[in-house]
């Protein structure tokens, strides 16, 4: 009975179009809905079947939640229902240009290592900060009007480049933060 539900993508299970930017009211509201509809505590007289499935949607309903309630699992999301993340993009080929910033900052993370100094570990920090703030006005327009009805090929591209990119400069970050002042 149930079962259809678990072939739709947590977009349609909230019965919104698939996009990067959702309305984080509307997710809201259906999830309390659908918590109040399919939650197991509402569902303890039903049958064991019936038992069974309400926990399986409850366990969908809150997947969904979490997914589409944050932005960058939303992202992670889009991009693995295009097919854009997965075994084949594993291993991103990132832009010369960038790879070339990257090896400055790596570069200053190997001399911290070896020699910390408060004032290039400030530098460095600041200098990932302006990348990533960069990378995201980039983003933005595309990520607040891609729609999969109405989003390009090229545009969901330029997103999936801008997944590798932040999740690259979120592993620097980690990175750095061995070294942050107490």
């Amino acid at each position: 009975m149930f079962g259809g539900f678990f072939k739709m993508n947590h977009f349609g299970f909230y019965n919104l179009p698939v996009a990067f930017t959702v309305d984080e009211a509307v997710v809201r509201r259906a999830y309390l809905l659908n918590s109040k509809k399919y939650h197991p505590d509402f569902h303890t007289l039903s049958d064991e079947s019936e038992q069974a499935n309400m926990l399986e949607l409850s366990t969908r309903n809150n997947e969904a939640f979490k997914t589409l309630s944050d932005p960058d699992n939303r992202v992670r999301y889009v991009l693995e229902l295009k097919g854009l993340l997965g075994q084949n993009h594993e291993n991103p080929v990132l832009p010369q240009d960038f790879l070339m910033e990257m090896m400055d900052v790596n570069e200053a993370l190997m001399e911290l290592n070896s020699d910390f100094d408060m004032e290039r570990y400030s530098n460095t920090l600041q200098a990932v900060k302006n990348l990533e703030t960069e990378l995201e006005t980039s983003i933005q327009p595309i990520i607040s009007t891609w729609t999969e009805a109405t989003g390009s090929d090229a545009d969901l591209q330029k997103v999936q480049e801008y997944f590798f990119k932040k999740r690259y400069l979120l592993r620097i970050k980690e990175n750095l933060s061995k070294f942050a002042p107490a």
